[in-house]
C-alpha cells in the first residue's frame, strides 16, 4: 500500500498510516517496521488507533527492513529519487502499488504479493 501524505511531518504520516492501515484485515497487519526517522516520532499515536506494533530498526541498519528497502528500489522505477510526488494522485500511488502487488518475486516462491495476500486472508475467514 502507498498513501499519499499532505507533508513529510510526523502527524501527517501517522495520520495516513492510521487511515491505510484500516483496509487491511486486522489479523494480517500485526506490526510495523519502521527506522529510526523523525517522522515516526508519533508510532505510539499509531499504536494506540490501531492496535499495531511498531518496530523502530536500529541505527545504520536497513538490514532490518529489508523487504521495505527492496521495494524502494522497485518504487524508484515509477517514481526516481527527488521525484516531486505531490503531483501524483492517491489513484496513481495505488495503481503503482497494484503494479508492484501483481508482480512476481522470488522472495515468495515467485508468487505475487496478492496472491500470497489473497491466501492469507482465506485463511483468517
Amino acid at each position: 500500500m502507498l498513501a499519499k501524505v499532505s507533508n513529510k511531518d510526523s502527524q501527517s504520516v501517522i495520520q495516513a498510516l492510521i487511515k491505510q492501515s484500516r483496509k487491511l484485515p486486522k489479523e494480517l497487519y500485526l506490526s510495523l517496521t519502521w527506522d529510526r526517522g523523525s517522522v515516526m516520532a508519533g508510532h505510539k499515536k499509531f499504536t494506540l488507533a490501531t492496535d499495531i506494533d511498531v518496530f523502530l530498526c536500529e541505527p545504520h541498519s536497513p538490514w532490518q527492513r529489508g523487504t521495505n528497502e527492496n521495494t524502494n528500489r522497485l518504487l524508484r522505477r515509477y517514481f526516481p529519487k527527488g521525484t516531486d510526488l505531490s503531483i501524483h494522485s492517491q489513484a496513481k500511488l495505488s495503481a503503482v502499488a497494484r503494479q508492484l502487488n501483481e508482480r512476481p518475486r522470488k522472495t515468495l516462491n515467485y508468487e505475487t504479493p496478492a496472491e500470497r495476500f489473497n491466501a492469507c486472508v482465506a485463511l483468517t475467514r
